[in-house]
């Protein structure tokens, strides 16, 4: 799911340049305009270009953001025209129409809106000040810029930037529009420009007249042309010639847009974390770009990362530092495959074993609990099937994250709910963390917490999208569990329902 992979990333990227964003004194005046629903369609409708962001006061990450967002508007007060950064408390319950209307499920969500809010754009930039400033410059002008001087190629296309430049005899026609028409669509994610002259460019054939399109990159081959033109055609070619063969993750921030790339692809995607300042280092690199060479074209993306400073990936896939030099594969169906403490010469071989299907799955859970005595049940993913799919019981679990306010407010709430059922033994209220245990995403679409489900003895899986009381819980779970008992229980697949429509009161934390 691309979701999971934008997931990680931020989970990745959030924990690697957390060090780069420091709180600052509050200044004395307020350039974040600060919006309600009294007056968010009248702001919106009055400007050709506005930044919003979608905020809750108990979001951490949002009270990060807060000083760089306030720091990056103070500059663009001063942009010619003034450039406009906004906030609205999305958890307001007031303001709830409107984060319902932009579709907002996590915090801190940010937009930018355009002709008076008629287009809507996903916020995809930097979170700390100079960055912001630089994306919203950038954003606030044309989709792709044009090259009509040496000079301006140098600064559009600079030694560190991935660049589409489309290369045509006249400034309109189909294959123009085609790559004006993408470049408004990802200009969110890549950066666009055009040109008359091959021979302002400073790569590639010079003397071609177009139509055909260049792409500037600072690793690989440095530069690709293509000259199909179809839509999609077009931006499968940008998005995957816009991936290094290796991404690299470390501490380097001109890094950090390749590895958003590498997480958000659909990619079969294979990692290698290694101490980048150990002895093996350099011959352990060489011999996995020499592996990613060969897999080439077969749906695997590849990066090596800095386990010395990507200690929270680590994390995130259940693994210790004890483990290594390692590889791990994670696939579409989120899958995982491990290699821990590999050494050059396994590399090659384990890779081929994977393709093969002779490598085992791995499995991130937390222990099993010694004891599971407390009214809601500890659920790890080992425990998953025993306690929730196959229990032959009546279980209401959420998912959720020790960080999440939503989830701290919920815990007692649920905690009285199965005391409610303390006496009926058909029913289980369990919980499980999010973050240290895999989940299946089937029948479980976890895309936020808390995510809370249902699944009954006779195998209905439902999504709980109702208030959070502890009435309302009781009467869904009286509601949807099943009379058949344990003993009668015939059901071995599970049958999934479609969730309901998104109550306000469910907008979930980030992940």
């Amino acid at each position: 799911m691309a979701f999971k992979g934008f997931a990680l990333f931020s989970i990745l990227v959030l924990s690697l340049f957390a060090s780069s964003i420091r709180s600052e004194e509050t200044e004395t005046k307020e350039f974040v305009l600060t919006l309600d629903h009294s007056n968010f369609t009248e702001t919106v409708n009055k400007h050709d270009f506005i930044v919003v962001e979608f905020y809750a006061p108990w979001c951490g990450h949002c009270k990060s953001l807060a000083p760089e967002y306030e720091k990056a508007a103070s500059e663009l007060s001063s942009h010619s025209p003034p450039l406009i950064l906004a906030k609205i408390d999305a958890s307001e319950e007031s303001n709830k129409g409107i984060a319902n209307e932009y579709k907002i499920q996590g915090f801190p969500t940010i937009k930018i809106l355009r002709n008076g809010g008629k287009s809507i754009q996903d916020y995809n930039g930097p979170r700390e000040a100079d960055g912001i400033v630089s994306y919203v410059k950038k954003q606030s002008g044309p989709a792709s810029a044009e090259i009509k001087a040496v000079a301006d190629a140098a600064e559009v296309v600079g030694e560190k930037n991935v660049v589409a430049v489309g290369v045509f005899p006249k400034l309109s026609g189909e294959e123009y529009d085609s790559f004006m028409a993408l470049a408004e669509k990802l200009r969110g994610d890549y950066d666009f420009a055009h040109t008359l002259d091959a021979k302002l460019l400073p790569r590639g054939d010079s003397s071609v007249a177009g139509p055909l399109v260049r792409l500037f990159k600072p690793f690989d081959e440095l530069f690709v042309d293509s000259k199909d033109f179809n839509g999609e055609a077009l931006e499968k070619f940008i998005k995957e010639s816009s991936i290094p063969l290796v991404t690299v993750f470390d501490s380097d921030p001109s890094n950090r847009p390749y590895v958003a790339s590498f997480f958000d692809s659909s990619a079969t995607k294979v990692m290698m974390f290694i101490n980048f300042t150990g002895e093996s280092a350099e011959s352990l690199k060489s011999k996995y770009r020499e592996v990613a060479t060969s897999y080439k074209g077969q749906g695997l993306s590849f990066l090596v990362g800095d386990a010395e400073g990507g200690k929270d990936a680590l994390e995130y896939f259940g693994l210790e530092e004890s483990q290594v030099p390692l590889v791990i594969i994670q696939t579409p169906d989120s899958m995982k495959y491990l290699k821990a403490n590999v050494v050059v010469d396994e590399i090659e071989s384990w890779m081929k074993d994977f393709k093969d299907g002779k490598v085992a799955v791995f499995k991130k859970s937390q222990p099993i609990p010694a004891e599971n005595n407390e009214p809601v049940k500890v659920v790890v993913a080992e425990t998953l099937d025993d306690i929730v799919l196959k229990s032959g019981k009546n279980v209401l679990i959420e998912f959720y994250a020790p960080w999440c306010g939503h989830c701290k407010k919920i815990a007692p709430i649920l905690d009285e709910v199965a005391l409610a059922f303390q006496n009926d033994p058909s029913v289980i209220i369990a919980k499980l963390d999010a973050t240290a245990n895999d989940i299946p995403s089937e029948p479980f679409d976890v895309k936020g917490f808390p995510t809370i489900y249902f699944r009954s003895v006779s195998g209905n899986v439902v999504a709980y999208e109702g208030d959070r009381t502890k009435e309302d819980f009781i009467s869904f779970i009286e509601k949807n569990k099943s009379t058949t008992s344990h003993g009668e229980e015939t059901t071995t697949s599970t049958k999934i329902e479609e969730p309901k429509k998104t109550d306000a009161s469910a907008t979930k934390d980030e992940l």
